[in-house]
C-alpha cells in the first residue's frame, strides 16, 4: 500500500498508464494475498483502512488508469519488490519500493537511480546536473530555510552525468524553498513526497 502511495507522490498525478511488476515472493503471491489491490489502492491515495480497496483495480480503470500486472525476478531486488513505471502525457516515472515488514517499505530505485528511503519522513527529491558544489549548495539552501536533514543521499549516471539527491528532513520543505532549488542552473526537476502527516492522522 505504502510503495503504492509513496510512488504516487514521487509521480506527482494521477497516471494514465500504470504498469505494475511484482518481484519475488510477490510474484508468486500477489493475487491471492491482495497486494495488487493494495498497491493499486496506493496509486488511488487511499487510507490503509479505505473499505475501497478491494475495489481498487475496477476503481482505477473506471478513473481512466490503465493498468498492467507483470512478474519478474530480479535478484538485485528485496524478495518483496514492486516496480511501477507511471506514464501520462507529460511526464514518465519508474520507481522500485519493497515491503520490509512491519508495514514499513524501503525505496529502491527511481528512473534509474540507486536510492534507500522509507517514507518514514518527508522526502525532498533533486534531479539535476553532475555539477561541482551542487549537493553543497542545495544543503545550504535548506540550512537557510531551516530544513533539517534527516538523511541524505546521491547517486549519478557517471561523471558530470545526470544525478540524484535524496533528502529525507525532519519536516516538510516549504513551496517556496523548493522554488528556489528549482531555479538553480543544473536542476532538472524538484520532486517533494510526504506521507507522514497523513498517516499520523489516521
Amino acid at each position: 500500500m505504502r510503495i503504492g502511495r509513496a510512488a504516487r507522490r514521487i509521480f506527482g498525478a494521477f497516471p494514465d498508464q500504470a504498469e505494475i511488476v511484482f518481484y519475488g515472493s510477490f510474484a508468486e503471491t500477489y493475487r491471492g494475498h491482495g497486494t495488487d489491490l493494495a498497491v493499486v489502492g496506493g496509486l488511488l491515495d487511499f487510507a490503509t483502512d479505505d473499505m475501497r480497496i478491494r475495489h481498487s483495480v475496477e476503481l482505477a480503470e473506471e478513473a481512466g488508469i490503465r493498468l498492467t500486472f507483470k512478474t519478474a525476478q530480479n535478484v538485485a531486488f528485496h524478495p518483496n519488490t514492486v516496480l511501477l513505471k507511471l506514464k501520462n502525457q507529460d511526464h514518465e516515472d519508474i520507481i522500485a519500493g519493497a515491503s520490509i515488514g512491519g508495514g514499513s517499505v524501503e525505496m529502491l530505485r527511481v528512473n534509474g537511480f540507486d536510492v534507500k528511503f522509507t517514507m518514514n519522513y518527508p522526502v525532498l527529491l533533486v534531479f539535476h546536473d553532475d555539477t561541482p558544489g551542487m549537493v553543497a549548495h542545495i544543503t545550504r539552501l535548506l540550512e537557510s530555510g531551516g530544513v533539517n536533514i534527516a538523511y541524505m543521499d546521491v547517486d549519478r549516471k557517471g561523471r558530470g552525468g545526470d544525478a540524484l539527491t535524496v533528502v529525507e528532513a525532519d519536516e516538510a520543505v516549504p513551496a517556496e524553498l523548493m522554488k528556489h532549488i528549482e531555479s538553480l542552473s543544473s536542476v532538472k526537476r524538484v520532486v517533494f513526497a510526504d506521507l507522514t502527516a497523513e498517516e499520523a492522522q489516521s
